[in-house]
Parts: structure tokens; C-alpha cells; sequence
């Protein structure tokens, strides 16, 4: 099967999420939730990895840190690579690492010439310890930072170039950094090299309880956005024929699964080249 449009995996929506027939449909999980010796977690992703196909998320290498990546976290997650081989593998570009102290967030930094040596070498040693090919999420941005020598997007262009790793654009977190920082959302899509493009990510943001719409945060826990969907169907219209897989993200305030597929199925019609489903 094909890999169209999917879901971010959620336990309680094991049963219905193993016996979806929707087609194209596809899991992503959270590596760090199930880098597990053993256990029911396992077993469910064993039952999923035999109807759809799996792709792994990670949030902890803390690749766009100053230390390399943590060598016993990257044993870990190639073992879980190695056991069910997903078809693909992303982690974000951020830090959430700093010697022996980690983080519950992802952190952003200068976007300098010394980070992009520092962030190339730290995926070099992942692809290498993993054996294949990574991709590098795009931040969501709060704030401006000072020192700042790339914009983003030729930043994570030149690392494409460097390392050989893809992208996987989070099209909420370009709407919500544009936003937050008050650039053009579409010259940002416009200027990536849209051919390494691997993945998508679609997912939902809410307004800031005290500075409302001029503070957006990447929530995860509402639908998405009609913003979004119309940039979403930008960037596919840009595209051209070979639109890459779609993931529907929620990890707060989880509807029902049924609720989640319609979000899926939006997806999916956009994917087959539906664009009227876009102001839907």
C-alpha cells in the first residue's frame, strides 16, 4: 500500500485505528514512547506494522545542540528502527540538551554558520549510527533571536545539501512562526527546495491565554487551521504530481478517531489533486 495521508497513533484508538480500511492510511508514532525492551506498546505496534505502514518521530536527539547526539538514546532508537523498519524516520531541529540536563521543550538558536557545522556533524552521526537517511522537522518560533546569518529555509536547504537528510515540513509551524515573527508564510514555502520534501505535517495551534492572536503556539490541540489548509494546498499545488505523505497531528484534547479521520480523508482528497476540498 501506498502511504497517503495518516494519523498520528494514539493507544486509545487502537482497535479502531487496526481495523480503518481506509486506503493510503499510515501511523506515526513518537519514538521516545516506545524505545521499550518489551511490553503491550510493542505488541500494538507489531499488530499495526502488519496492516499500515509505520513512520518514526522523534523529539529527543536534541540534534541542534553543541554536544553530539547521546550515544545510548541512539542505541536505542535504532533498535527500534531495526525492529519495524518504518518508512520514515524524522526528528526535529531544535535543542532540548545540555550536558547532563534535558529539557521538556524544543529550543530554538542562531541560525549561524557554526551551528549549521555543528547541526550537519550531528546528523551525520545519527544517519551513520542509524544506517539510512533522516528528516529534519522545521521549528516552531515564539521569539526573535539575535545573531541569526541564514533564514530558515536555505538553512535547512544547505543541510539537505551537506548531510544528504530530507525535510519534513510542519505547515502549522510555518503558519505559526510566520505569525509569531511576522514574515510571509508563502515565500518561506517558495524558497525551500521542495524536491527533498519527504513528509508533511498538518496539525492544529491556539492563541496565547494573555496576547492572543499575535502570540500563536504550536498546541496540537485543536483542528487545522483554515489558514493552514490553504497553505497546505499551496505547497501541493507546488509540488507538482508527487506529493509526499501527510500526517494529521493531535496530542491534546484527542477527539474520537472517526473525528481525526475526517481531517485524514481532507488530506488525502488534496493529496488525489481535489484543491476545491481545500476551502471546504
Amino acid at each position: 500500500m501506498t502511504p497517503t495521508a495518516g494519523l498520528g497513533f494514539k493507544p486509545v484508538h487502537y482497535e479502531q485505528a487496526l481495523a480503518c480500511p481506509a486506503a493510503g492510511l499510515w501511523f506515526e508514532i513518537h519514538a521516545e514512547n516506545y524505545m521499550v525492551d518489551g511490553g503491550p506498546r510493542l505488541a500494538m505496534l507489531e499488530a499495526l506494522r502488519a496492516s499500515f505502514p509505520l513512520s518514526v518521530h522523534g523529539v529527543g536527539l536534541s540534534l541542534a545542540g553543541t554536544a553530539r547526539p547521546d550515544g545510548e538514546h541512539l542505541s536505542k532508537l535504532k533498535r527500534l528502527v531495526d525492529r519495524f523498519q518504518p518508512f520514515l524516520l524524522s526528528e526535529h531541529l531544535a535543542w532540548s540538551r545540555h550536558e547532563e540536563v534535558s529539557f521538556p521543550d524544543l529550543l530554538p538558536f542562531p541560525r549561524t554558520n557554526e551551528a549549521l557545522e555543528t547541526i550537519g556533524r550531528n546528523i551525520d552521526i545519527t544517519q551513520s549510527a542509524l544506517g539510512r537517511q533522516i528528516l529534519i522537522e522545521n521549528p516552531s518560533l515564539y521569539m526573535q533571536l539575535e545573531g541569526h546569518e541564514w533564514p530558515e529555509s536555505l538553512f535547512l536547504a544547505e543541510l539537505v545539501r551537506r548531510t544528504g537528510c530530507g525535510l519534513l515540513i510542519d505547515v502549522n509551524n510555518v503558519f505559526v512562526s510566520a505569525n509569531n515573527l511576522g514574515f510571509n508564510p508563502v515565500s518561506y514555502l517558495d524558497a525551500l527546495p521542495r524536491a527533498e520534501i519527504s513528509e508533511i505535517h498538518l496539525a492544529g495551534h491556539s492563541e496565547d491565554p494573555l496576547l492572543g492572536g499575535s502570540l500563536l503556539i504550536d498546541s496540537h490541540d485543536t483542528p487545522v487551521s483554515a489558514e493552514v489548509w490553504k497553505l497546505y494546498d499551496w505547497l501541493l499545488a507546488h509540488r507538482g504530481t508527487d506529493r509526499p505523505p501527510t500526517l494529521i497531528e493531535r496530542d491534546d484534547n484527542i477527539p474520537e478517531f472517526d473525528t481525526l479521520l475526517i481531517e485524514r480523508d481532507k488530506a488525502a482528497a488534496m493529496m488525489a489533486g481535489q484543491r476545491e476540498v481545500a476551502n471546504a
